[in-house]
């Protein structure tokens, strides 16, 4: 068998955990234990002889085949099933030629392919959940520890009022939190079987059909659906959706990260560790690579997961095309999926956390990002609207001359007669404007430990 080649950007994009699970073998080895399950089903449902299952159980192994033959036969018979059950039943029959007849019974190359691929969605989610939750941890540590660290808060890319860094962590917490939900949500609807033969009638085992279902999805530990699903593809789907969302809200914390650590601004900065984030030509540079894979796999993988949408539309009781699309597609988000997971579990784990310079940066407006809080307590005296156009003018004003707020509001008179200076240094102060952020950390952080 010729050496695989190599693929040069698989550990940077995709873990090498989900890799294995969806690697060639584990493929071939999710449909053959289909098989060796199928076998024993027909046993307990009494279609089958019990001393068939040594022989099946025994030659139901992907090292026992060869990767190669299976490849260029799948190419010419349109699915990987049908050269994996010819050769299976090949190495059947040389230890049991009566037992090799039972092998496939009643079954169609689709419920061995989706039933294979159900069993490694089963490891995956397992693996995303484990990874999700090291996630998690991660997060309420900084929201714990940055509780009250203030930094500015930005909208539209510009800075307003202050927040703190652990209102953002406990706010990508609990994003991160309700994947944890969604995915633990899906597993009933996902982890079924799949089982129907022809055209999803079970027609071949007469009227034991349901019974071998039963028995089949016993030995799987799989969920039984009432119908098969060989044209359904909701069920794929539905997985495929939730990745899409989970890399899209990694990507909104890696962009809030790689802006935050931008050299302008400095406030937080990626692990640093001999040959991560290196230049080939700028010594000094220091660039967020972690973020770089994690805003990668949030451009890829919504791509991928409108190939799964489009892939529902399928023909009849068994589809065309569409059910081939899946074969490639869902493997790609999954992997693509995790290995921003572990590129933003590495990164949150060890952020560097500049809170002198978020303190800084605080004050680079010298006051304005806090003209609502002076906004506010004025519109207590002269209504909300004159104070906005009086405040609108001070930071105009301010900005303008280079001034600080507080010096352009004390020359107005209208201002003077409201407010004195001490109430000014009070509302210009960031500490005294986070409003609740305190206490909606400790509602996520509550509401962690009450899912648990």
């Amino acid at each position: 068998m010729p050496e695989q080649p190599t693929q040069l950007l698989d550990p940077l994009f995709r873990s090498e955990a989900m890799r294995e699970i969806f690697s060639d073998q584990r493929r071939l080895q999710g449909m053959l234990d289909f098989e060796a399950a199928l076998a024993r089903a027909l046993v307990r449902a009494g279609i089958a002889p019990k001393k068939i299952l040594p022989a099946v159980r025994s030659q139901c192994d992907a090292k026992l085949f060869d990767m190669e033959s299976l490849a260029r036969e799948a190419a010419l018979a349109g699915n990987l099933a049908i050269p994996m059950v010819k050769a299976l039943t090949a190495l059947v029959a040389r230890k049991d030629e009566k037992a090799a007849g039972f092998v496939h019974w009643g079954a169609t190359s689709q419920d061995a392919i989706d039933t294979g691929t159900v069993l490694q969605l089963r490891d995956a989610m397992d693996l995303l959940d484990r990874d999700l939750g090291k996630l998690a941890e991660v997060l309420t540590r900084l929201a714990k520890e940055h509780r009250s660290t203030l930094v500015a808060g930005r909208t539209w890319l510009q800075q307003g009022p202050p927040v703190t860094f652990g209102l953002k962590a406990a706010g990508w917490l609990d994003a991160i939190e309700r994947y944890r939900e969604r995915i633990a949500e899906a597993r009933k609807r996902v982890l079924v079987l799949q089982f129907g033969g022809a055209v999803g009638t079970l027609a071949a085992l007469g009227d034991r059909g349901l019974d071998v279902a039963a028995a089949l999805a016993d030995e799987l530990k799989l969920g039984l659906p009432s119908t098969p699903w060989h044209a359904h593809r909701d069920r794929f789907t539905e997985a495929a959706t939730i990745l899409g969302l989970l890399t899209g809200t990694m990507g909104k914390v890696a962009r809030d990260i790689s802006l935050m650590a931008q050299t302008e601004v400095g406030e937080v900065a990626e692990p640093d560790a001999p040959g991560r984030g290196g230049s080939s030509t700028m010594p000094h540079k220091r660039n967020p690579v972690g973020s770089a894979v994690v805003l990668a796999a949030a451009i890829r993988v919504p791509a991928l997961v409108s190939v799964m949408l489009s892939s529902m539309v399928q023909e009849h009781e068994r589809g065309l095309g569409g059910w081939h699309a899946e074969w490639e597609t869902l493997p790609d988000i999954c992997t693509l999926t995790a290995g921003a997971l572990a590129h933003l579990t590495y990164i949150l784990d060890g952020l560097v956390i500049h809170e002198d310079k978020m303190a800084a940066n605080l004050g680079i407006t010298k006051g304005q990002n806090l003209s609502e809080a002076v906004a506010v307590a004025l519109a207590e005296k002269t209504g909300r609207l004159p104070a906005h156009k009086t405040m609108e003018r001070a930071s105009r004003r301010a900005a303008e001359s280079g001034r600080p707020l507080k010096d352009v509001l004390m020359e107005d008179a209208e201002v003077r007669k409201q407010l004195s200076a001490a109430d000014l240094t009070r509302l210009l102060d960031p500490s005294n404007y986070i409003g609740s952020a305190e206490k909606m950390i400790g509602q996520v952080l509550s509401g962690k430990k009450n899912r648990k």
